[in-house]
């Protein structure tokens, strides 16, 4: 694998690069998902398992990893366009199962659109499954 990116904490600094990033990545996002709000919130809850990938000093992935005590989620794993297909998507995958499983997580859940079966692939090769489980959301927003 290589990735030829640094995978480490997000630290404040990193906020605009993030931004940019998940407006580049994540065009057709909900309200209750701005990039701001989302950042803000996760530094409020378990800003250990919210990551960055950089290549020199630019941000080009993230990943945000969660757990409640009965399952571990991840959310906006992203990679920039131009250095996709390099195996950082899967680093940052295994970074943070790496992650939950240290924490004592032992089942991680994911959700992908699924009308989107290039990720669908990305993650059944990473061992990932899908369930068979009806997806429910409200916005609380």
């Amino acid at each position: 694998m290589n990735t030829k990116a640094d995978i480490r904490a997000f630290r404040p600094g990193d906020e605009d690069g993030v931004i940019a990033l998940w407006n580049e990545v994540f065009l057709d996002e909900g309200p209750w998902n701005k990039p701001q709000d989302v950042i803000s919130r996760k530094l409020s809850v378990q800003p250990e398992l919210f990551y960055v990938a950089t290549r020199d000093t630019q941000i080009i992935g993230t990943i945000i990893a969660g757990y409640d005590g009965v399952r571990g989620w991840v959310h906006k794993l992203a990679v920039r366009p131009d250095h996709r297909r390099q195996g950082l998507a899967s680093a940052l995958m295994h970074h943070a199962e790496k992650s939950l499983k240290d924490i004592g997580c032992p089942k991680l859940n994911l959700q992908v659109r699924a009308s989107n079966l290039g990720m669908l692939k990305f993650y059944e090769s990473l061992g990932y499954a899908v369930e068979d489980r009806a997806s429910l959301g409200k916005p609380l927003v």
